[in-house]
């Protein structure tokens, strides 16, 4: 029974910290309370930001050597942004663009 237990403790646990690390913003500046100008520069910054980074991430390892090796990527980068300055849906332009690469890689550029 105890080595039962030890996995739904660290459940709790890091279900315990997520909660309060979502919290603490509304702790810290709920109310009436006026948010300072650098946090709300972060928060207009920071999202685009993190996709250009993760973007460059994820192009990385792209190999220009051959056409069929590349042009999957970049299709599907260009149609997840394209669909994305359209809808403005974070779900639809990656479930697309991941279905698109994976159809580009499976089946045209094999």
């Amino acid at each position: 029974m105890e080595h039962n237990i030890q996995p739904l403790l660290y459940v709790i646990l890091v279900a315990v910290i997520t909660f309060l690390t979502r919290a603490f913003p509304f702790a810290l500046f709920g109310g009436k309370r006026k948010v300072p100008s650098p946090v709300l520069y972060l928060g207009r910054i920071l999202p685009p930001a993190v996709m250009c980074i993760l973007v460059i991430y994820c192009l990385r390892n792209v190999n220009f050597s051959s056409v069929s090796s590349f042009l999957p990527q970049i299709i599907s980068v260009v149609i997840v942004a394209l669909l994305h300055l359209w809808k403005r849906n974070n779900l639809l332009s990656i479930g697309v663009g991941t279905i698109v690469y994976m159809i580009l890689i499976q089946f045209v550029f094999i």
